[in-house]
């Protein structure tokens, strides 16, 4: 997440948000409350509704929901006027995975971070989550290794091997049962930076299949 961020208050009036966004070269802003959580989100797109609508003074008919709330931010001064409302916002421990599938399923450009006390500590954008998969294969092997191997499945150093080549990770070794092979697979797909998983895992016991009785 990005840390150092500018944000605005819901009486932020709107020739200060647009001053700030073309300051800080930044495309949204979000909005907090007096206590530092975020409450909305303004953008680039919020206030070009106001061009759009010539600050609401066009006399159109307004049907849907959608379209009078577009003329609602075009006649909006303020921050609190303009917001998208509520902030979509994600914890702060919360995986990259987890951060690009809320993005998708909200069909948003960014996340209010949040920490445990539900104040804002950053923002998570697009940009920041394709830039996961620039990173380099032996920071990706180092990984999985210490966070997938060690300490998210308890395995000794050495009881399996992965290979990073490009972002597709390769999984070799032994394990005892079927379930310890995908579970391994699965979080090695959820390390930051892994593009693919080829799952080579050999496995002992396939507890996958019931046995009848």
């Amino acid at each position: 997440m990005t840390k150092e961020i500018v944000t605005a208050r819901p009486e932020t009036a709107f020739k200060e948000l647009v001053a700030l966004m073309n300051t800080h070269r930044v495309s949204g802003l979000p909005v907090v409350d007096a206590a530092g959580r975020p409450v909305g989100v303004v953008s680039e797109a919020d206030t070009l509704v106001k061009q759009e609508h010539l600050g609401g003074i066009e006399n159109r008919p307004l049907f849907g929901r959608r379209r009078k709330d577009r003329w609602r931010k075009a006649t909006g001064r303020t921050a609190g006027d303009l917001m998208t409302a509520p902030a979509v916002t994600i914890a702060a421990d919360a995986t990259v995975t987890a951060a690009a599938r809320l993005l998708a399923e909200k069909n948003i450009r960014r996340l209010c971070v949040v920490d445990g006390d539900g104040l804002l500590a950053g923002i998570v954008s697009r940009r920041d989550v394709i830039g996961t998969f620039l990173r380099d294969d032996d920071a990706i092997r180092a990984d999985i290794e210490e966070h997938v191997f060690r300490r998210g499945m308890w395995l000794f150093p050495g009881t399996l091997n992965v290979e990073v080549t490009s972002g597709v990770a390769t999984l070799d070794g032994e394990v005892e049962r079927r379930t310890t092979a995908q579970i391994a697979a699965q979080l090695s797909h959820a390390v930051p930076g892994v593009v693919g998983v080829r799952n080579n895992l050999r496995y002992e016991l396939d507890d996958t299949v019931t046995t009848p009785l």
